[in-house]
């Protein structure tokens, strides 16, 4: 059965990205071929006279096939302003989101499709991350950075994905602040007060080793997940 997931976080900048290639990695490692999808993408450069995302970049260079950069970021714009303001007039259009996810679909038991911040996040001026996220009827793995705030930010999106009526299959927590204090004592209450299984502790990394980040986590078995969700 093929499985999908939509990857959100508490706000932009918790380790999303970094927590998707290491998801990545965990399921090849489980002998699961898997590729990344990012929609929507802000802050892109110029390569090879096309804007590309560094975030898709690595989705591509970490999936289990081949596949053509615009397969994983169909939309891509060079202003690092939140993507609602970056598109200008360019119409952010869902079908052709969910037609790209589809295609993906067939080449990977898993597709992993990264969201744009946060999970009210706008991704356009009509479509914000929930909206694609229950368009596309995928269950939600979200990605918790660690730091002052957290425990509210997580507990309000998790809250949110539940009120959309999809499901959490699990949230990750990131040490994005390696001299937080209190962090064992915000990740304990953390783990009492989301209903979701912990899929793993990313610890702080300056560096993307994500062989080593996906050793931290421990998924369960999602060929068995149904990834059709109620809308």
């Amino acid at each position: 059965m093929k499985s999908a997931f939509f990857i959100t976080g508490t706000d932009t900048n918790v380790g999303k990205t970094w927590a998707t290639i290491a998801l990545m990695r965990c399921l090849q490692m489980q002998g699961l071929s898997v590729v990344g999808m990012k929609p929507v993408g802000a802050g892109c450069e110029w390569h090879d006279g096309m804007l590309k995302n560094s975030d898709a970049l690595l989705m591509q260079q970490y999936a289990s096939v081949p596949l053509e950069y615009s397969q994983i970021n169909p939309y891509a714009f060079e202003a690092a302003i939140s993507p609602h303001l970056a598109c200008g007039a360019v119409d952010v259009s869902v079908d052709v989101i969910s037609d790209g996810y589809t295609r993906l679909q067939q080449r990977a038991d898993v597709v992993l499709v990264e969201g744009a911040g946060g999970w009210y996040s706008p991704m356009s001026g009509v479509l914000e991350n929930a909206g694609l996220a229950q368009a596309l009827r995928l269950p939600v793995i979200l990605v918790v950075g660690i730091r002052l705030g957290c425990i509210n930010h997580a507990r309000l999106t998790m809250s949110a994905i539940r009120q959309s009526g999809l499901s959490c299959a699990g949230w990750v927590a990131v040490q994005i602040d390696q001299a937080m204090p209190g962090f064992d004592g915000n990740l304990t209450y953390l783990r009492e007060c989301l209903d979701a299984p912990l899929l793993g502790v990313l610890p702080f990394s300056a560096a993307g080793d994500f062989d080593l980040l996906a050793a931290k986590l421990s998924l369960p078995n999602w060929q068995k997940v149904d990834v059709n969700q109620k809308k």
